[in-house]
Order: structure tokens, then C-alpha cells, then sequence
């Protein structure tokens, strides 16, 4: 990387001049405005390289450079829309800032009403406030509409069906390209309605083979699936690196990893034991040892741009697109089952409350005792309970939910016996390793004791600062060795989960405190108290529950925990979780700390995932930097730049959670396919002025209701209490209600599903416990003929 010197602007001053030049400022521009020599012009343009990689600026057609996430001064826009107040709005016709949605620019029109949806025009920029405004200088030739879609044929010929929800039209291919029925392709768009037809320019995979419905996600969202040559190459060469001197070796403790069944990296392993100080009675010790990637992937490499342009790793049923290459994701820097690998280990001491009484960051070498799945650690827990063995002195009570519920069997991932009672209780100090390097079946088993005891521990401070608790269940889509869809089903919790959700929280904790105590950068993970706005709504919500909502308290989460537990009928909690969930803010990244809300802590940072985000990278770097652990700190441009980062990779987060989100809505669909016509049970899920969207009971899915197809009379849609009533026949379509539907179609491209009426069109559905809705609505004080009830100011 390129080092400034003396007579070199900084970064900073360079960002300003760009933002505050008058003209679009290229090289040229920033060389002569800052005076600089024909020798201090080499060292410029190795500036603004740099400053492109590391995602601070970008260039412009011409070489005229802006800040990324910004436009040029001159660009081509597209209109975009032309809203009912006739303002028009335009989006940047290139636009390539990874993971930064395209900005709108609200376009000054000479001539009002002379611009139309889908023109481009050139025009000149400005920020404004918070937003941009566009001023035209011409309007550009037309450019031709592209849509992703998926080829079908009928009767002979070939069809494009879209992949977006939204889009409900067909357009007739006058030139597939070579392309065949069920091929994904990128298609340009020509004519005029009713005659638009659609020309293939380029084909991009099969959706519909085996694994591969991911890919409709991947394009559609522009998620970067190929590494370079030149990333793979390096990543190739530091896998081979030596782990290095100076490391703790912890290679003698059992360590052990617990996992979903199917996980395809290991980024963390724990560990516990009672602590022997008599300043923590009844305390204990814990490491939380996590993947020392920051030890391979040093700032600058090509790995690392690679990195920072994904931001993330997005994990679908068919495949995983990884941060990392494969060589560092999956094996080098994964914590695999009795192999040395290098570390970055958090060492906690736990007081009895669960309170954290001290932390260290150590680079470590470790070696996993065993890399379990959830249900397989659950079940050896259990399983010494069934034995009645006597797993007290501090360790498990006899009312632990996790000793007294029914477990699955374990997974096939590694046989375990369920040791004896004797024999597990003898095995409580674990620290002979075999010839192989792997801990016998049964000191891993007993290893499970303290650590199921420390977090109870760890679970006793949890409850008492009340963070929000939703339980919502994660839809899991389960394939076969051929990529056929075997189920879908809501994931079991269990409290394995629990247990490595609360040592997670803990080490995050502690990075960000230790950080702090440093006075060194900080990426927080935040996530800010709800808004009025939403909380306003919520109230009104809930008045159709009878639950009050002062809307002047001081709202923490466990507000929110009371009123679910004020919600007597539990068929209802669900969409009252679903409401609450709709009212919290989006978490995001940030060096600026506002602490964490859902979780109630005042500092919280992402440090366990090095592996898949990149968010935590950044945090195990500038650990190394604050304590000084060797190589593959914080570069000081970095920590600069971590506001800019931060917004980076929450778009980027964003993206990839949309893509998981479409790709299990598109398996979904392509499972239900099989069933349509059917008669099922489904829940409302949104209720709007056109309809209802519903999903599929135990299965998952959203499908539209149309309003059209519920009869003949007029409904009422009511805002505030989400709503539908029939004006005659007084039934009532509400949110979170139960019946029965008919699945009119399921869309495997786009992901979408549509419902009917059991009895066809226009007959009322059968509701659970008869006819009327499971819950009585209040009725808002308006006039019958007003059909639309807005929410109240």
C-alpha cells in the first residue's frame, strides 16, 4: 500500500475537495488544485488507488473520481418515477458501489411534465441536505429495459417470467439467444404495450437444477460467487503459513465446537471450568477460542479486498457463497475435530451471577476435542440426566429446563456413548490427549458438564437484565444427496443453542469493553430503540388486544417481553412477536457506540464470525493492535475509515439477508408446487387494501389473498387495526388469524405464492372455531361507505 508523503494531500483533504469541486475532478483536477509536482503526481495516482480498493472513492466515465456512494457531477440518469404530486425522481443509470443501493435524485424539470418513466437524460448534481437533485442538461437516446427471468415454453413458443414478486406480466422472447426452457437468463426488453417483447443477451445457469435456486438471488442481487486468480493464489500461499512462536498453547484443554448439523465453517469452539480463586466463589473460568483469521488475511491483500467487497458470507440450502476462500474458510481457518489451528481466544472469568469479572485476548494454538452438532451435545446432556447422575457441586440444578425436556436423538455427525455415571464423573478433569490428538468420546462428554454449568451462570445475568426475547422459529430447507427438496420445517431450539448464543454474547461483550479500556477502534454492532412513529403504531395495535401502550414510559425490552406475556391466547403471540419485530430498528455497524437495544447491553461488538462477516475481522485486528499480538493489526487509514466501512458492510449485510430470504422462498414455493389445489391451513400475515398475504402453516411462505376474490361486497380496510370487513356480511380478515385456503399457485422462479377461497372464488373461507374470527375487532367510529381507515395522527 502506498505510504503518503510530505506534499501529498490526505485523504481527507481529498474527499473534501472532490465533494466541494465545482467541476468533476479527475487526476488532473486534484493534482493542480493542490499544487503538486510531476513527482508528487506518481505518488497521487497510487493515492487514489488506494483509496479505491479500500472503498472511499470511486470514478466516474471520463476518470473524474467521487466519493463512493455518491455520483459524479455529470452523469446519465434513468427517471424512475413520476410520484402524484408530479416530483420526478432519478436513479443513476451505472451504478457499481458494492452493497450501496442506488440513491434517487430528485429531478428539476425546466418544463414540468416533460419527463417520463424510463428516459435517461444527462444531467448535472448536487447534494442537497440529505439527498440529491438532479439538474437535466439533455434528454439521451432510449436504452432498452433489462429484466432477469426464467424462460418457459408453451403451445411452442417461449416465455419470460420474471424473478421479482412484483412483476406479474409475461413478456413473449422474439430472440432467446441460444437459450433453452428453464434456463436463467438476463433479457432486454423492446416495443411498446401490449406488444413488449423480450431478447436474451445472456444466460446464466440452470435454477432449476440440483442446487441451484441460489443463483436466481446471486444475479439478481449482483453477489459477487467467483473469487480472482490472484485472491485464490494468495489464499493458497498463506494457508501454508506456520502458525508461529509466542502463541498460548491450549491444545491440552478440550475444546469443543458446537454447531448446526449442517455447518459448513467453524468459526468458534468454548470451553469451562470452576474457578480455584477465592475472589470468584462459585465462579468460573471460560475461554470462548474463535478462528485467528486476521493471522491470514492482512489488510491490503487481495484476500482482504475480496473480503471487504463481499462483506459477508451468505449461506443458502444449496450452497454457500464465503467471505474467504474455501482453502481458509472451510479448512485452514475452521476449528476442525483434532487438528492444531490458530486462535484468538478470549479468556473470561464469570462470577457466580453470570456478571463478566475480567477478560484477555491471547493469539492461541488449540486443537478441538470434538466438533458437535446442537442436537448431539443436547442429547449427551440429557442423556447423563436420564442416568440420574448426580451433576451438582456447582455444575447443573436439578430444575434445568435442559435436563428435564425431551431431546432428539443425535445426529449421525460423530457416534457418541453415553458414558456412565461413574465413569463421566471421573473423567472431570480432561486433559489427556491421545497419541491422535483427539479427547476420548467420553472426557468430551464429561467437558460438557461445566460448560452447561457456567451458563447457567451465564443465563442467571441474562434474565436479569431482560433482553428481548422473540421466539420466532427459522424456517430450515433440508435436501437430499441430489438437491431435491426432502422438507421444510421450522428449526428445533434447543438450549445448546442457547448456551453458544450466551458465551457468544459474552465475548462480544468483553471485546467491546476491552477495546475501550484500550482506547483503540471499536466496529459496534448496534442496534437503536424503536422509533415513535413505530411505537405509535404499535399502540394502536394493541388496542385491539385491550393491551394498553403508554406511549410516554421509558421503553426497554422487557416492555416488550410484558406484553407478549399479557397476550392470554397463545395462538395469537406469534403475530404479536411478528408486530414487535416490525417495530424494532435494523441493526447496524458503526464506530460511534449506541449500544444494543434487543440485547440490552451498552457495548456490544461482532467478534466471534471472523470467518463469514467482515465486521468482525476488523474487531480481532484492532484486538491484535491494542495488545499488541504480532502481526495483522488495525492500519491506521482503517481506523479512520471505519465510519465509511461500517455503512459499507450493513448494506452489505442487508443484501446478503435478502438473498437468504428470496432463495428460502423460492424452495418453499417449489415444495408447495407439488401441492397446489390442495386445501391448507394457513395464518394472515399482513392484511393491506387489496388483500391479505398468508402463510402456510409448519411450512413457511407469504401468498397473496386478492381482496377481488373474497366476493362480491365491498370490504372496509382498517390501518390501524389491520383489517378487512366485509360491509354485509360483517366477516372480518384480520392479522394473525387462522383458516382455511385453497393454494391457487406456487411460483418456484419468483418465490410467490397465490391463495383462493376453498369453494373458488368468492366464498367465505372456513375459519378456526367457526365463522367469525378468532378474535373480536373493535370497530373505529367511521361512516360504512368509508372503506379505507387510515391510521389515526
Amino acid at each position: 500500500m502506498y505510504k503518503p508523503k510530505a506534499g501529498l494531500p490526505t485523504r481527507e483533504q481529498i474527499l473534501d475537495f472532490i465533494a466541494t469541486s465545482d467541476v468533476p475532478a479527475g487526476k488532473r483536477e486534484i493534482a493542480k488544485g493542490f499544487g503538486l509536482s510531476a513527482q508528487d503526481k506518481i505518488g497521487l495516482k497510487a493515492l487514489l488507488k488506494d483509496m479505491a480498493d479500500e472503498g472511499l472513492i470511486d470514478s466516474a466515465p471520463g476518470r473524474a473520481f467521487h466519493k463512493m456512494g455518491g455520483i459524479p457531477k455529470v452523469t446519465v440518469l434513468r427517471i424512475a418515477d413520476v410520484d402524484d404530486g408530479g416530483n420526478v425522481w432519478a436513479v443513476p443509470e451505472r451504478w457499481e458501489a458494492e452493497g450501496v443501493p442506488p440513491p434517487r435524485l430528485r429531478v428539476r424539470e425546466r418544463k414540468r411534465g416533460a419527463l417520463g418513466v424510463g428516459e435517461r437524460i444527462l444531467a448535472r448534481t448536487e447534494e442537497a441536505g440529505n439527498g440529491w437533485i438532479a439538474h437535466p442538461m439533455k434528454v439521451l437516446a432510449p436504452a432498452s429495459e433489462q429484466v432477469l427471468g426464467v424462460l418457459r415454453e408453451e403451445a411452442g413458443r417461449l416465455w419470460l417470467t420474471g424473478v421479482d414478486k412484483r412483476e406479474r406480466r409475461e413478456f413473449a422472447v422474439a430472440d432467446a439467444g441460444g437459450a433453452a426452457p428453464g434456463d436463467l437468463v438476463l433479457a432486454e426488453l423492446a416495443g411498446k404495450p401490449p406488444k413488449i417483447a423480450a431478447r436474451v443477451v445472456s444466460k446464466l445457469g440452470d435454477p432449476f437444477a440440483a442446487r441451484s435456486f441460489s443463483l436466481i438471488a446471486i444475479h439478481k442481487l449482483g453477489i459477487p460467487d467467483v473469487f480472482s486468480q490472484d485472491a485464490l493464489d494468495e489464499a493458497e500461499r498463506v494457508s501454508k503459513l506456520p502458525l508461529g512462536e509466542g502463541r498460548e498453547d491450549l491444545r491440552d484443554l478440550p475444546i469443543v465446537a458446537i454447531d448446526p448439523e449442517d455447518a459448513r465453517d467453524h468459526d468458534d469452539a468454548v470451553w469451562a471450568e470452576a474457578d480455584d480463586d477465592p475472589s470468584n466463589v462459585g465462579g468460573w473460568k471460560a475461554i470462548v477460542a474463535i478462528a485467528d483469521v486476521s493471522f491470514y488475511v492482512r489488510p491490503k491483500s487481495e484476500v482482504d479486498r475480496e473480503a471487504r467487497r463481499r462483506g459477508n458470507s451468505v449461506y443458502f440450502p444449496d450452497r454457500v457463497v464465503p467471505m474467504l476462500p474455501e482453502i481458509l474458510s472451510a479448512e485452514v481457518c475452521s476449528l476442525k475435530e483434532g487438528a492444531d489451528r490458530a486462535a484468538l481466544a478470549c479468556h473470561l472469568r464469570i462470577g457466580k451471577d453470570g456478571s463478566l469479572k475480567s477478560w484477555r485476548f491471547t493469539r492461541a494454538v488449540v486443537r478441538i476435542a470434538a466438533n458437535l452438532a446442537y442436537e448431539e451435545a443436547q442429547a449427551i446432556i440429557d442423556g447423563m440426566a436420564s442416568n440420574d447422575a448426580p451433576l451438582s457441586d456447582g455444575s447443573i440444578s436439578s430444575d434445568s429446563p435442559s435436563i428435564l425436556s425431551d431431546s432428539p436423538s443425535p445426529s449421525p455427525q460423530r457416534k457418541l456413548g453415553s458414558p456412565s455415571t461413574e465413569d463421566a464423573l471421573a473423567a472431570r478433569d480432561p486433559s489427556v490427549r491421545w497419541d491422535d490428538g483427539r479427547v476420548d468420546d467420553e472426557r468430551v462428554a464429561a467437558s460438557l458438564v461445566p460448560l452447561w454449568a457456567c451458563w447457567h451462570a451465564l443465563a442467571k445475568a441474562r434474565d436479569a437484565r431482560a433482553p428481548l426475547d422473540l421466539d420466532l422459529p427459522e424456517r430450515r430447507v433440508v435436501l437430499d444427496e441430489q438437491g431435491r427438496i426432502m422438507s421444510v420445517s421450522p428449526r428445533e431450539r434447543l438450549d445448546a443453542h442457547r448456551l453458544i448464543e450466551d458465551y457468544m454474547i459474552a465475548a462480544n461483550v468483553a471485546a467491546a469493553k476491552a477495546l475501550e479500556a484500550k482506547k483503540a477502534p471499536v466496529m459496534y454492532r448496534i442496534h437503536e430503540p424503536p422509533s415513535r412513529e413505530k411505537l405509535a403504531a404499535l399502540k394502536e395495535y394493541l388496542e385491539t388486544f385491550d393491551v394498553p401502550f403508554a406511549l410516554g414510559q421509558v421503553v426497554r425490552p422487557a416492555t416488550f417481553n410484558h406484553i407478549i406475556e399479557r397476550i392470554s391466547d397463545a395462538d395469537f403471540r406469534p403475530q404479536v412477536m411478528e408486530q414487535i419485530l416490525r417495530t424494532q430498528t435494523q441493526a447496524y455497524y458503526a464506530p460511534g457506540n449506541h449500544g444494543h437495544f434487543g440485547l440490552s447491553l451498552g457495548s456490544y461488538a461482532h467478534f466471534t464470525s471472523p470467518i463469514r462477516r467482515y465486521a468482525d475481522l476488523l474487531v480481532h485486528r484492532s484486538l491484535v493492535s491494542a495488545y499488541g499480538l504480532g502481526e495483522g493489526g488495525l492500519p491506521a487509514d482503517d481506523a479512520a475509515n471505519m465510519e465509511l466501512v461500517g455503512e459499507i458492510i450493513s448494506r452489505l449485510e442487508r443484501r446478503a439477508m435478502e438473498a437468504e430470504r428470496d432463495t428460502t422462498d423460492r424452495y418453499v414455493a417449489a415444495f408447495l408446487s407439488e401441492r397446489v389445489g390442495q386445501v391448507m391451513d394457513v395464518r394472515i400475515t399482513g392484511v393491506t387494501n387489496f388483500g391479505f398475504f398468508a402463510t402456510v402453516e409448519g411450512i413457511g411462505g407469504d401468498g397473496l389473498m386478492p381482496v377481488r376474490d373474497l366476493g362480491g361486497e365491498y370490504f372496509r380496510f382498517d390501518e390501524g387495526a389491520r383489517t378487512l370487513t366485509g360491509e354485509h356480511s360483517g366477516d372480518v380478515f384480520a392479522q394473525g388469524q387462522t383458516l382455511e385456503l385453497r393454494l391457487a399457485e406456487a411460483n418456484p422462479v419468483s418465490g410467490a405464492l397465490r391463495f383462493e377461497m376453498p369453494e373458488g372464488k368468492g366464498a367465505a373461507p372456513p375459519m378456526r372455531g367457526g365463522r367469525k374470527p378468532v378474535r373480536e375487532i373493535k370497530r373505529r367510529g367511521r361512516p360504512a361507505n368509508i372503506r379505507h381507515q387510515g391510521k389515526r395522527r
